[in-house]
């Protein structure tokens, strides 16, 4: 509590007379003495002191409390220093409440605070003052004046008038302060300071600073609001002709627009999303409500709303986890396969485990045509989550993956939202077809652009540019799809799970067409199982003289033509019979065969060798000729070959060179002879280091007389040493070696472990011979 003796000291001789009266504790108001102001009370005891004063000599005592939300203060949260005041006049209002007019009549120090039956009264004290001398009290009027004249040409709280009631009290330093006071909107603590100083000629200081703070505030605000003004001018005439356009539109029967808002706002409400987009929509709202319907920015803020509205933030299919029924689904859609389908049980099997993991991110690598699409497809069947698919062959503008920057005209989200918008669940099988054709250019590189939708650590937190917030991929499972892995990014491929799908043989070709293409053909062609018949030979024949493909797409349109000409006479003829297509009649359909297979030679010959290559399209015999002619030393490599093949070329010429000796050549041999190696079927590109061991072997045919054996194939990379290096595609090249006749195949030791891929039947039929080093494969490979 305040000590009295703040206010006047008991050893003066003066005894200070104690006085009573019931309290009425204010809120958020300070009364000054000789000040009038109305009160509002609403507390009942409160109520029942201002009754009790009525009473006797309508007096009152008042004072702050504290905290303003105090509903049965004490007297520690009361101000010990308050005001005598004098009740004018009462009214009672309709709600309960009393307003009372009082009038200040002096200051007052509360010793004791005591609670009766009904209201609290309290004992006091009267605040002793100390005058100022004659010359200060004139300065100290004449500068309190000075700035509170200043502040009120500022703001305008008082009107000319007051100044007159004013100078009238200048006679009066007290009462000149205090009514100064009350006029101005000191913050409460500063009013109560004032009341409770004692000191005429400290409470002059005190007001002055007020004034002059109070005066720098206001001040600082009119020039805030000047510039405010002058960025909100254009807002606000544009703002008041909407609504006048509004009213307008109101008379005429078309207030269309605030319908809209009222449906834009229920759909906020209704539609679960992030905190964040929450925020980002609402806050669009308020903006949209402020512009022109016609606008074209209002347009583009609509379009904003509506995709953030129609987005799938949390909206998921529910995901089935039955393995024994995922595995079924695969089964049936696809033959064979086996690695990826696997790898798809897998992830199931830990999801039922588990409950949530991050979605993994699938890379598919083959050839085309051998289901990679078809196989992501069945993924979404099987695990019941829906399947969105994007081709990304040819993207090559970023923004296509995240979308462009609302500043620009006709801006929208990347296709990754896009296509979940269309999805509409944020859980599906999400398949990126076609990942290794993105291209890159002064427009961007939409391959960094997937780095972060395809990394399980960030897509938690995708960014889309349109969007501007951050939209959550990890419930996704994205499968990607590719033809060949090393024209994917290094970063990119990274972050994926590569599942290599390699061709299909003839068998599983047979197997295909048989369980899948024809009776779905038969179907989409308008036919019945009963009406067609498709023998082995007729198939086998299709498949090897009809078609060239590592997968098995050609395979589908080559039968259904079939099929459209069986369909064609049927409808021709109005007859519906049984039709046989046998091997006889392949050719009355399809015409001549379109392809043969590589054919052997008739016996073993000097210079030719039989190497094995891989393509898109599976695995080919590679027929490599070398022959010798006078001349000096000079080596030609043809048959369209790129830099790599003929590096190998010049390798396999230069170790020949360097083991002439052991190799019963003439060591001057080129000095005086040309060699010229050819790789036939010279239109179409060759490249890569397989053919090394090949080129290598014809050379030394052609060198020594010694013939190749024609029933021999090959591939591997030779050193400049005489090694062999291991290559890939193996099971192609021995698919296509097995499919021509080859009865040996000549590979690299290290190839052994890679043997595990090829099919059983494949590896009796052939003679797999490895090899480590070319002394070897000139023994297997040359006839003696």
């Amino acid at each position: 509590m305040i000590s009295i003796s703040r206010f006047f000291n008991p050893e003066d001789g003066h005894e200070k007379e104690k006085k009573t009266l019931p309290l009425v504790p204010l809120r958020d108001i300070v009364l000054f003495p000789f000040v009038t102001t109305s009160i509002f009370v609403g507390r009942e005891k409160s109520i029942k002191a201002l009754s009790q004063a009525m009473v006797g000599d309508k007096k009152i005592f008042l004072t702050t409390q504290k905290d303003p939300d105090v509903l049965k203060p004490t007297i520690q949260d009361l101000f010990q220093v308050g005001t005598e005041a004098r009740i004018t006049q009462l009214l009672r209002l309709p709600d309960g409440t009393v307003k009372a007019l009082v009038e200040g009549i002096g200051r007052g120090c509360i010793i004791k605070m005591v609670d009766q039956d009904s209201f609290q009264v309290v004992d006091y004290v009267g605040v002793p003052e100390k005058q100022l001398t004659d010359a200060n009290t004139e300065a100290s009027i004449r500068t309190v004046h000075e700035a509170f004249q200043h502040y009120v040409a500022l703001s305008g709280v008082v009107s000319k008038s007051f100044f007159k009631g004013l100078h009238a009290l200048e006679q009066y330093p007290s009462r000149y302060a205090d009514t100064i006071a009350a006029q101005l909107p000191f913050k409460v603590q500063d009013k109560q300071k004032l009341l409770e100083c004692g000191d005429i000629e400290e409470r002059f200081f005190l007001l002055l600073k007020f004034i002059q703070k109070e005066t720098e505030v206001f001040s600082m605000s009119q020039k805030i609001k000047g510039r405010v003004k002058e960025q909100m001018d254009k807002l606000q005439k544009r703002h008041y002709l909407n609504e006048q356009m509004r009213a307008i539109r109101k008379e005429m029967g078309e207030d269309g627009q605030g319908a809209e808002f009222v449906d834009l706002e229920k759909r906020i409400k209704a539609k679960r999303m992030p905190k964040e987009a929450a925020g980002v929509v609402r806050l669009e709202l308020e903006k949209l409500k402020l512009m022109s319907a016609t606008s074209s920015e209002a347009t583009v803020v609509r379009n904003y709303i509506d995709w953030l509205l129609s987005l799938p933030w949390y909206r998921k299919k529910r995901v089935k986890n039955e393995l024994v029924k995922a595995e079924q689904i695969l089964d049936r859609d696809h033959y064979g396969l086996q690695k990826p389908k696997e790898r798809i049980l897998e992830y199931l099997a830990v999801q039922i485990l588990v409950k949530k993991i991050k979605g993994p991110i699938l890379c598919l690598v083959g050839p085309p045509g051998v289901g990679k699409t078809s196989l992501a497809r069945s993924v979404a069947s099987a695990t019941g989550r829906s399947f969105a698919r994007i081709s990304l062959g040819g993207v090559r503008d970023e923004a296509e993956i995240r979308g462009h920057r609302r500043t620009y005209v006709g801006a929208m989200p990347g296709k990754i939202i896009q296509t979940l918008k269309k999805v509409g669940y944020n859980n599906p099988v999400f398949c990126l077809d076609e990942i290794d054709k993105m291209t890159r250019d002064f427009r961007g590189d939409p391959s960094s652009a997937l780095l972060e939708a395809l990394d399980p650590e960030q897509n938690r937190n995708f960014n889309d540019h349109y969007l501007e917030v951050d939209y959550d991929l990890s419930e996704i499972l994205f499968i990607t799809t590719a033809n060949t892995l090393h024209e994917i990014p290094a970063p990119l491929r990274d972050r994926m799970e590569v599942i290599q799908i390699p061709g299909y043989t003839d068998y599983e070709k047979y197997q295909i067409a048989t369980g899948y293409l024809i009776p779905k053909q038969i179907q989409e062609n308008g036919l019945d199982d009963g009406e067609i018949y498709f023998s082995k030979a007729a198939v086998e024949m299709i498949i090897k003289q009809y078609t060239k493909e590592a997968g098995v797409r050609n395979l589908e349109r080559e039968l259904s033509s079939v099929l459209r000409k069986i369909a064609t006479e049927i409808v021709r003829t109005n007859t519906r019979k049984k039709y046989q297509v046998t091997a006889n009649t392949v050719s009355k359909y399809l015409g001549q065969s379109k392809f043969r297979n590589s054919i052997l030679e008739q016996e073993d010959k000097t210079g030719i060798v039989t190497g094995l290559a891989w393509t898109q399209a599976g695995g080919e015999l590679l027929t490599i000729e070398a022959v010798t002619m006078p001349g000096r030393g000079k080596v030609m490599v043809t048959g369209k070959l790129g830099d790599v093949m003929k590096e190998s070329a010049q390798a396999a010429v230069s170790y020949v060179r360097s083991r002439s000796g052991s190799l019963n050549i003439r060591e001057d041999f080129y000095n005086d002879t040309d060699i010229h190696i050819h790789v036939p079927e010279g239109a179409i590109p060759k490249d890569g280091p397989s053919a090394g061991i090949a080129m290598c072997t014809a050379v030394v045919s052609i060198l020594t007389g010694r013939p190749v054996s024609r029933t021999v194939a090959m591939t591997g990379e030779i050193t400049l040493r005489g090694r062999v290096l291991p290559i890939g595609g193996l099971k192609e090249k021995l698919l296509a070696a097995h499919a021509n006749g080859i009865k040996k195949v000549i590979l690299c030791e290290e190839n052994k472990k890679d043997i595990i891929d090829v099919p059983k039947t494949i590896q009796n039929q052939l003679d797999i011979v490895y090899v480590e080093s070319m002394s070897e494969v000139l023994e297997h490979a040359l006839v003696v």
